[in-house]
């Protein structure tokens, strides 16, 4: 069985945090639907552009990656949703580690647009799976959408 990622920093944008969906449709799903490998142009962090097309072959498994991955428009094409279980605070405070003081108003910008996006969009609650960190390395749980009882069955006449 093969895999792929797309990481979904690699469509987002200064300017569009999370205004990257059209460009997931065009350059992921719609190829992937008609059997074709998508062609993702990573976003360059540091010149504010778009690069050269990358191949992303149409895979057995193909893990989207990044924060709004389990959002509302592309929940329907997807086989499943893990939700890493970390709090915003543990999140943000690590990646201003990783980043440093330069990315200060990044990650300031970056805090609020998540927030925001969460409140109006929220991922968690269809989760099937939780990864968390542990001291030993990783939990896998089930997540909120497995703790969920179906609907009542429908029977038709």
């Amino acid at each position: 069985m093969g895999g792929e990622v797309v990481h979904l920093d690699d469509l987002a944008t200064h300017e569009e945090l999370f205004g990257w969906t059209g460009r997931f449709r065009d350059w992921v799903l719609e190829p992937f639907s008609r059997g074709e490998p998508g062609r993702v142009h990573p976003y360059d962090w540091n010149t504010r552009l778009f690069g050269p097309p990358r191949l992303v072959p149409a895979a057995d498994v193909v893990l989207v990656e990044g924060v709004g991955g389990g959002r509302r428009a592309v929940r329907p094409h997807l086989a499943g949703l893990v939700w890493m279980d970390r709090g915003p605070q543990e999140s943000w405070a690590r990646g201003r580690r990783r980043d440093g003081p330069p990315q200060t108003a990044f990650w300031d910008g970056w805090t609020v647009a998540e927030s925001r996006h969460f409140a109006g969009d929220p991922s968690r609650p269809f989760a099937g799976w939780l990864v968390r960190e542990c001291p030993e390395g990783y939990e896998w749980l089930p997540g909120p959408a497995e703790a969920t009882p179906p609907p009542p069955a429908r029977h038709a006449r």
